[in-house]
């Protein structure tokens, strides 16, 4: 029976299918438009809490042409001073350290693989290159884009000379990836406070790329979900499309299906903090020079002690001298295409 490629309710069904081998086919669709997608992935405000955090006290700054290399997101304070996302955004957003900054990279739905960069002073968020072309990710049926917020935790690092007891892999030199599955499509750039509920464990190339779980406070459904377990009772289906996805998601661009620690089995709440705490710890032994950088700036205005710290004048200069210009990219063929993966 051929695939009705026109009623997007029935796609679901496809995560239920399954044969012996492992292939990978696309269809042109468009489920949503290039205007939609460029609204939904820009995002250009803080977050706005509702009820239980107050609003975020951050605040973006776009330079560069969207969707070209030059562009970048960066941040500043209150005071609308430049600052980093990776350290000078606390981890903890509360005293009792219950909830977490979150830095919003990839907004629900969206494709555009974009990520705190590493190397630049400042650490703004860009986008993925490869082969000299802006990255994004494929829509592989059932779902469009990242299927939740996407993000990171600041302060946090996931060193690549620690080999972890749990995974038997090294760190992948990043801040530690955050899953927020709230009901909101939130904006690039946001910061929001979320309470952790579990973990999986990526194993790509070789090394742990932790994928925390987490639920913004001002979720309606936050006071629903307090671990693991409650996410499959509230999110019926989620944490084996969460799996599936990062299993599938690399294919369309010739690579195998990724693999998981604990055959994929998310490890709840008490885990995932007690990770996210030694990756903070991680983090701490690099802004304060204890080891070698890996190629990360470090440059902060707020890390008392370390000798990355700048003055805020110095950061500002930093924001005031990068890149303005940049010629925009035609948006990727990848927007609109689907493609049909079976695993193993």
């Amino acid at each position: 029976m051929p695939l009705v490629l026109s009623h997007l309710p029935r796609r679901l069904a496809a995560l239920a299918h399954a044969t012996s081998t492992t292939r990978c086919h696309s269809w042109n669709l468009s489920p949503v438009s290039a205007s939609q997608q460029r609204q939904r992935s820009r995002g250009f405000h803080s977050s706005n809490g509702e009820s239980k955090m107050t609003a975020s006290k951050y605040q973006i700054s776009e330079r560069g042409a969207p969707n070209s290399t030059d562009y970048r997101v960066f941040f500043k304070n209150e005071n609308g001073q430049a600052i980093s996302p990776l350290h000078d955004i606390p981890l903890y957003a509360n005293d009792a350290r219950t909830v977490y900054n979150m830095v919003v990279e990839v907004p629900r739905w969206t494709n555009a693989k974009m990520e705190i960069s590493l190397g630049e002073g400042l650490n703004p968020i860009k986008q993925d290159v490869k082969k000299g072309k802006l990255r994004f990710v494929a829509n592989c049926f059932p779902h469009h884009g990242y299927i939740w917020n996407y993000g990171a935790f600041p302060q946090t690092w996931e060193n690549p000379d620690h080999l972890d007891a749990n995974t038997s892999c090294k760190g992948d030199n990043d801040p530690i990836d955050v899953l927020e599955i709230g009901s909101r499509v939130a904006r690039r750039g946001d910061v929001l406070q979320v309470k952790i509920l579990g973990t999986i464990a990526l194993i790509d190339e070789g090394e742990t790329d932790w994928k925390v779980i987490t639920i913004s406070v001002n979720d309606p459904l936050a006071d629903q979900v307090n671990d693991i377990n409650d996410v499959e009772t509230v999110f019926p289906g989620l944490l084996k499309a969460s799996v599936e996805w990062f299993k599938i998601y690399k294919i369309p661009d010739g690579k195998p299906e990724n693999q998981f620690a604990f055959n994929g089995e998310a490890k709840d709440a008490a885990f995932a903090i007690k990770t996210v705490e030694e990756t903070h710890r991680f983090w701490q032994q690099l802004v304060n020079k204890e080891v070698e950088n890996n190629g990360i700036s470090c440059l902060n205005t707020t890390v008392d002690g370390s000798p990355y710290l700048v003055a805020n004048d110095a950061a500002n200069e930093v924001f005031a001298k990068s890149s303005d210009g940049g010629n925009p990219e035609p948006l990727s063929e990848t927007l609109d295409k689907w493609h049909y993966i079976t695993l193993k």
